[in-house]
């Protein structure tokens, strides 16, 4: 049963994200006209990056495909995400909104692996990877996030009272 509840969160969370990266294919001019008002820069880059990410990180939940590099993707690609809905109030206005949600789901995947129900389990015959490496790519997700959020947006999210525009 562990592994149909796998199959279900994938189908849930790669889903979702993957369903997001098509959004922003579709409509990539208007994505990065909302990464250039955010104030990254440049917006077509990161436009680009957060695409790609959420796109093949669905792809690779959906599937259980190199899951805990896809979960690793996700869960960067949603902190910046919450970073973005929490900058805008103060950070404990909207704390539990989506993309925190979608965090904790590829968080979950990451260290629980993909299950029976898997590419992973039927190409490289396991389900679950070690907790060091799921440790690691935690480490380097957080990172990822963070590495991005400074170098193409230059602000800080976290704010304790609303900010003055």
């Amino acid at each position: 049963m562990i592994d149909v509840g796998l199959l279900i969160l994938r189908i849930g969370i790669g889903g979702a994200m993957l369903h997001a990266g098509l959004l922003k294919v579709f409509s990539f001019e208007a994505t990065a006209g909302f990464m250039e008002a955010g104030g990254w820069t440049p917006s077509t880059f990161a436009a680009l990056m957060v695409t790609a990410t959420e796109l093949l990180g669905g792809i690779g939940l959906l599937l259980g495909v190199l899951t805990p590099l896809a979960a690793c993707a996700v869960i960067a690609a949603m902190i910046d995400a919450w970073a973005v809905n929490v900058s805008a109030a103060e950070v404990w206005a909207d704390p539990f909104n989506a993309p925190f949600l979608i965090a904790v789901g590829g968080t979950a995947l990451l260290f629980a692996g993909a299950g029976a129900y898997s590419v992973d389990a039927r190409l490289f015959g396991r389900t679950v990877w070690s907790a060091r490496i799921a440790i690691g790519l935690l480490i380097v997700a957080i990172a990822a996030a963070l590495f991005t959020w400074v170098l193409l947006n230059g602000t800080n999210p976290i704010h304790f009272d609303a900010p003055t525009s």
